[in-house]
């Protein structure tokens, strides 16, 4: 589904502006994080696994959505990042 919403300029990658990002699901791991956004009708509309130096390049392109992540660590500090840019974040407790 990815390779169908890369656009691409020389080496750089974009994301398009057609695609309407309501919600991004974050999942923290040790080295990296794994990226689920869903759009307004409810379909995953990007699957990616980030490292963390893709992280906030990646956001930055994102228009402002709900980005919701569990509670960890490291959690508070890429919320304060994220809010930064203009996201609204949600931390959940550890299920």
């Amino acid at each position: 589904m990815l390779h169908s919403l890369r656009l691409t300029m020389g080496t750089k990658m974009i994301m398009p502006t057609a695609i309407q990002i309501s919600t991004i699901d974050l999942d923290p791991a040790k080295s990296s994080f794994q990226i689920r956004a869903i759009n307004e009708a409810g379909e995953v509309v990007v699957r990616k696994a980030l490292r963390r130096s893709q992280m906030l390049p990646f956001f930055a392109k994102v228009p402002p959505c709900l980005v919701g992540m569990e509670a960890c660590g490291t959690s508070y500090y890429w919320a304060r990042e994220l809010i930064k840019l203009g996201h609204e974040v949600r931390p959940m407790p550890p299920a």
